[in-house]
């Protein structure tokens, strides 16, 4: 069964830093794009940053220049480096793949998978 499993959350000061991780696992053959959203309180999830199988990144305006996304398609990981946090990136944090199971190896077909979340909290 296919499953994104998020790590790296927690408190954090402003100003400081965290490493969060994704690891796509399971049975699959290929991975397309790969996202990470956030959802703070009270607010609609965000589309925060994308990378495509290539590499090319893309970012949201308001964590340019702060966050690095980067994946290993080897390995079915993506991080984000979110450096210089900020109290307005406190969300919950969730991965997310487009990615063909190895079932459907035979189609051109991608389904969206989401990991479960992991909170990140900036906070002095």
């Amino acid at each position: 069964q296919v499953q994104l499993v998020e790590s790296g959350g927690g408190l954090v000061q402003p100003g400081g830093s965290l490493r969060l991780s994704c690891a796509a696992t399971g049975s699959i053959f290929r991975i397309n794009m790969m996202y990470w959203y956030r959802q703070a309180p009270g607010k609609q999830r965000e589309l925060v940053a994308s990378i495509a199988p290539s590499g090319a990144p893309n970012y949201v305006d308001s964590v340019k220049d702060r966050f690095t996304i980067s994946r290993d398609n080897a390995k079915n990981t993506m991080t984000l480096q979110m450096n210089s946090l900020k109290s307005e990136d406190t969300a919950v944090y969730y991965c997310n793949a487009d990615l063909t199971p190895t079932e459907y190896s035979g189609t051109n077909s991608f389904f969206r998978y989401w990991g479960q979340g992991t909170q990140v909290t900036v906070s002095s």
